[in-house]
């Protein structure tokens, strides 16, 4: 008993003197603190300091799991600490942000508005973690809440920015939230962005549209972003394609009539064998069990059949 004893508390020193990874950790903790700016500024009225807080959550919970691939530090402490982070600086701090800024002399409708966003952004964390394994890395279930918060905080600067008075866009308010909530817990698919592969070369073009992309940023960069976005979130160009599945159908075949092994005339008339079909174990690419000594031709996946 007293050696089970000593390993045991042996065992929760080890877990107790266990770290965690410091680099990638940093990023997610500036970001938290980010969208807690958020919160804070929001409360103090400077709408335009705190939604801008909420694009640099984006830039800082974007550059979190990158670091961590790239140093190979990634950890399952960082994953949960990223998703309490995303809860903070997109779920929490967007729906606080324009509830004080709009939504608040509406009554019930302002928080409930409110409150759907909020639990759109934890519905979509908690999916997001869950199919984390099995979801493909293409696309995302669902509008991003880094997005998502773009949207109601890039309303909220732009509005801010012209010095126009919110009171008379509180139903604009109310749509965009709702509609960003929604989306988040939604089944239509969004370009991840992480099948990007900077080390290919690109055409020239592509520099000269980056540079003007800088310049107008620099010029408005409030409604560049919210613009930005706003395609984004209506962009449903590709869902077809991300929704199709790849087909694992086998190669279409059919017997060859002029056989030197006495096949019958009558089988050249036989239409094709679809694969789908159930299939005896001696024959499995046909839908019948024709006789042994048959001869066949097949081609690729992407051809049709044809005998030679």
């Amino acid at each position: 008993m007293p050696d089970f004893d000593a390993q045991r508390a042996l065992r929760k020193n080890r877990i107790r003197r266990r770290g965690i990874y410091l680099l990638p950790n940093l990023f997610t903790t500036a970001a938290l603190f980010a969208g807690f700016y958020a919160i804070v500024q929001a409360m103090n009225l400077r709408f335009d300091q705190a939604a801008l807080a909420i694009f640099v959550a984006m830039v800082l919970d974007g550059l979190d799991g990158r670091v961590a691939r790239l140093t190979r530090t990634q950890s399952a402490f960082g994953a949960e600490y990223d998703s309490l982070s995303d809860m903070v600086a997109f779920g929490a701090a967007p729906a606080l942000i324009v509830y004080e800024w709009a939504l608040k002399g509406m009554g019930k409708l302002g928080w409930i508005a409110a409150f759907v966003y909020v639990a759109g952004a934890a519905l979509r964390l908690a999916r997001f973690n869950t199919m984390l394994e099995v979801a493909d890395k293409r696309w995302f279930t669902g509008i991003p809440s880094p997005a998502a918060a773009a949207l109601v905080a890039g309303m909220v600067w732009i509005v801010d920015d012209n010095n126009i008075d919110p009171a008379g866009l509180r139903w604009w308010a109310w749509a965009v939230t709702v509609f960003a909530g929604l989306t988040m817990v939604s089944n239509v698919k969004y370009y991840s962005f992480k099948t990007i592969n900077l080390k290919k070369s690109v055409p020239f073009l592509a520099i000269f549209v980056f540079v003007l992309v800088i310049s107008l940023l620099s010029y408005q960069p409030a409604i560049v972003l919210f613009a930005g976005f706003v395609g984004y979130a209506l962009r449903f160009a590709g869902i077809v394609e991300a929704n199709e599945q790849p087909s694992h159908r086998r190669p279409l075949c059919a017997p060859r009539a002029d056989l030197p092994f006495g096949w019958p005339a009558a089988a050249s008339a036989a239409p094709r064998a679809q694969i789908n079909d159930p299939l005896p174990l001696q024959y499995p690419y046909l839908s019948a069990p024709w006789p042994a000594g048959t001869s066949w031709t097949f081609t690729r996946r992407s051809e049709p059949w044809r005998s030679t």
